[in-house]
């Protein structure tokens, strides 16, 4: 067995093996993957396969005889380990795994096929039956636990009582008393409302969250466009606990798999860049000036190769003066990562900056400062699109073609899109509030609680002064000034 290990050059690539979590791959003399395995330790795993000279099991005898070459993936934590060993798994459906090419180890959330479905953990599919299955997961524990924190945004019934006009109609469970139920067994739940609340949730497991969001926030401005701020409030909150949801919940979620182009992408970015795992989440950062007075700072995140806008974050820049780009990056990803730390929330895989050596030694000095040291990070310059990283001699050019290219060519340019998208709103803000100091009893804080409550002056023109006047601090004189000051009908006693 030694001497094998030495001809075939597998010794020295077992002992460069990292002491980390991962995922290894063992493939036969015609270069197939013939198991894929997950371990803690991917070094101290590999080892064990060859410490031992014979070994009880024929099928695990067969499997080291047929080792001829191996291949790893990093991964930060165990769990994530799991998560790309399964992928692995299902792509290359290798001859000695035998547990997991149809993912029975784990459960599944099935959306049963009713005029009101319930939620149903199972282990098994059952084809043909009309449900909707998402998953697999990675923990059947943390999945319950997690439909627990769903079931307080997005309740439905779990009991199989069917809808209304059954021998329960008139008396609702003590599930709908509290809150935890729409009460479809007693006829109270509205069929469409229920089937868009079971669309939420099914967006919410499926890793979606950026879509969910966007539907909730859609009704979120048309319930303040009808004045129905408690709704609202409701909803704001909602997406608010969405996300920290998502955050404590992002390596438990074993969600659709990733289309094979994203995949690849993420691989290579992980081997061309010498990552000590995959990067499931990138953090963009990039910096936008407006007509050279005020800096804001933007962070993009894209999880699975896919951006997430629920999680974007705009800075305004405090402490530098006039346009120092250097400074600017060094001030975002100190006031960024300082608010994670506190917070105990996700941390990327991989930051991206835009810009050269500058931006990338200012971010890697503020994120010193502060800690951190094992996140890498990495400047994309524009044009010659050339990869800057700490202590390199010279830049790494990827091929123009790449996959790996191409992804972080993307979260570049959504960071460049969404720091000139800050810059404008800001502008058109700052508009705004001037616009509404000029009315007599409007300072700058009142006109910025004005424009955050109804959000546009343009919407104030056509609001009554008593809506107006419901702000704190408004009184119906000053509502009445504001009114006509932006062009709105004209009272006669608006100055009275």
């Amino acid at each position: 067995m030694g001497e094998r290990l030495k001809d075939s050059g597998l010794e020295s690539k077992i002992a460069s093996l990292p002491l980390r979590p991962g995922v290894y791959l063992f493939q036969d003399d015609e270069g197939s993957v013939i198991y894929v395995g997950k371990a803690k330790s991917l070094r101290k795993r590999v080892q064990s396969y060859f410490r031992h000279g014979d070994f009880a099991s024929p099928r695990l005898r067969k499997l080291v005889r047929s080792i001829r070459d191996l291949s790893f993936i990093r991964t930060e934590t165990e769990a994530e380990a799991l998560i790309t060993e399964a992928r692995l798994i299902k792509q290359y459906q290798p001859f000695f795994n035998i547990d997991l090419k149809m993912g029975e180890r784990y459960p599944y959330v099935k959306i049963t096929r009713e005029p009101f479905p319930r939620i149903v953990i199972t282990r098994h599919r059952e084809e043909g039956d009309g449900s909707d299955y998402i998953g697999p997961f990675v923990s059947a524990g943390e999945l319950r636990h997690m439909l627990r924190l769903v079931e307080r945004f997005f309740p439905l019934r779990v009991c199989s009582a069917g809808s209304g006009g059954g021998p329960w109609a008139n008396r609702p469970c003590v599930r709908y008393e509290l809150g935890r139920c729409p009460g479809p067994c007693a006829g109270l739940a509205d069929p469409s409302e229920y089937r868009e609340r079971v669309a939420d949730i099914a967006l919410l497991l499926r890793g979606r969250s950026a879509d969910l969001v966007g539907r909730l926030r859609q009704r979120m401005d048309k319930a303040s466009s009808s004045m129905d701020f408690e709704t609202a409030a409701r909803i704001r909150d909602t997406i608010r606990a969405l996300w920290k949801l998502s955050r404590k919940h992002v390596s438990m979620v074993f969600s659709e798999p990733l289309d094979s182009g994203t995949w690849k992408s993420l691989v290579q970015i992980q081997d061309l860049l010498s990552l000590p795992a995959i990067p499931w989440r990138i953090e963009g950062f990039d910096v936008s000036h407006f007509s050279g007075g005020e800096t804001y700072g933007v962070c993009v995140v894209f999880e699975q190769g896919m951006p997430n806008p629920s999680l974007y974050r705009r800075y305004r820049i405090r402490s530098v003066e006039g346009i120092d780009d250097f400074r600017a990056m060094g001030e975002i990803l100190g006031r960024r990562y300082t608010r994670l730390l506190k917070e105990s929330g996700a941390l990327p895989q991989l930051i991206l900056v835009d810009g050269g050596l500058g931006q990338l030694n200012f971010a890697v000095e503020a994120l010193n400062t502060i800690g951190i040291s094992d996140i890498p990070v990495v400047a994309i310059a524009k044009r010659e699109e050339l990869l800057f990283t700490p202590g390199a001699k010279r830049p790494v050019r990827l091929p123009w073609d790449s996959g790996a290219l191409m992804l972080l060519r993307r979260v570049r340019d959504e960071s460049h899109r969404f720091a000139i998208a800050a810059n404008r709103k800001a502008g058109r803000k700052r508009m705004s509030v001037s616009a509404l100091e000029e009315v007599p009893g409007v300072g700058k804080i009142l006109a910025s609680r004005l424009l955050s409550r109804f959000g546009s002056v343009a919407r104030m023109s056509s609001l009554t002064p008593e809506e107006i006047a419901s702000v704190k601090g408004v009184s119906i004189k000053t509502a009445r000034r504001i009114i006509v000051h932006l062009g709105g009908p004209e009272e006669e006693d608006a100055d009275k």
